[in-house]
């Protein structure tokens, strides 16, 4: 196991310079905080899990140590995960391996060294029960492993660094790895029709609009604590899929509605996920885009990293 980082923009820095380094910076969040860091001027250090084990709490040590030795303002952001949510269910020691004890060890070493810590987590740490969108302060309740470990993690993250942030998400998708807009843009060019759930609500969240707004959090002087973090706006994964149709242009009607229960799956899905960004607003963070604007702006930009080749 390698624990050299690459790095980006290797500049001098000075005292009050935001320096980056990235966890899980070759998965879909990864991929776009380290190139909206690099468009910003931010210097910035990504590890992929081939570069550093976050389960390995001395390899861990040794690479925060080091990076936060470099100077400026050192902060981590931590978009590794085990994100298999069904997986998940009958392999839990990996899950928490990855989700609590990986965070854990990214929290101690910050704390150890004088980084700030930036750790992401999950929708899933709610029940899916509620009627209106989650605030940070609500009571969680896991329904599932994956939900669990995040939940476990989010926990160790704050006792070992009470200044650390937790950053809630939900929904995401994005230009890098597989998500459910490419899954979309295959079965599209498949099948006559296609079935979707339309009894889960929640906020699609574009992958590079949720790395602007961590990189704005990792610059700014907010008090640590939990914070939600997605587009804005609303809907079901039917309403999504034919959003998606709508930007290949494909016939939305092609997409049919269906509910969970004909779509049984190893872990239990939230049935309701939106997540409130009162507290981000609060703090004086910019509000992400709507949904269905990021969807637009997608398609528009990138065209070839949604459609199958």
């Amino acid at each position: 196991m390698t624990t050299n980082p690459t790095t980006t923009n290797p500049t001098t820095t000075n005292p009050t310079t935001t320096r980056l380094l990235v966890t899980g910076a070759r998965g879909q969040l990864g991929s776009d905080l380290v190139a909206g860091a690099e468009a910003a001027g931010l210097p910035c250090e990504a590890c992929g899990s081939r570069d550093l084990n976050i389960t390995d709490a001395d390899a861990v040590d040794k690479v925060v140590s080091a990076f936060a030795a470099g100077g400026g303002r050192p902060v981590l952001i931590n978009a590794a995960a085990y994100t298999a949510v069904d997986a998940a269910e009958s392999d839990p020691a990996t899950a928490y391996a990855v989700n609590e004890t990986g965070a854990a060890n990214l929290a101690r070493a910050a704390a150890a060294h004088g980084a700030r810590l930036i750790h992401v987590s999950t929708d899933y740490v709610f029940p899916g029960d509620a009627t209106r969108p989650y605030r940070v302060d609500d009571p969680t309740g896991p329904r599932s492993v994956y939900g669990a470990s995040k939940l476990a993690g989010e926990q160790a993250v704050l006792a070992a660094l009470p200044g650390a942030h937790v950053v809630r998400t939900a929904w995401v998708w994005g230009t890098t790895g597989n998500n459910f807009v490419k899954t979309m843009a295959k079965l599209a060019a498949t099948r006559p029709t296609v079935d979707v759930v339309d009894d889960q609500r929640g906020t699609p969240t574009y992958a590079a609009d949720l790395a602007g707004g961590l990189l704005e959090l990792a610059t700014a002087d907010v008090p640590g604590g939990v914070l939600h973090a997605t587009n804005a706006g609303e809907t079901t994964w039917f309403g999504f899929a034919r959003a998606i149709f709508e930007e290949l242009g494909q016939e939305p009607e092609r997409v049919h509605p269906t509910t969970t229960d004909k779509v049984p799956r190893p872990a239990p899905r939230p049935a309701y996920s939106v997540l409130s960004g009162e507290a981000w607003a609060a703090a004086g963070l910019s509000p992400l885009r709507g949904w269905r604007d990021a969807l637009i702006d997608a398609f528009t930009h990138a065209p070839e990293a949604f459609r199958p080749a």
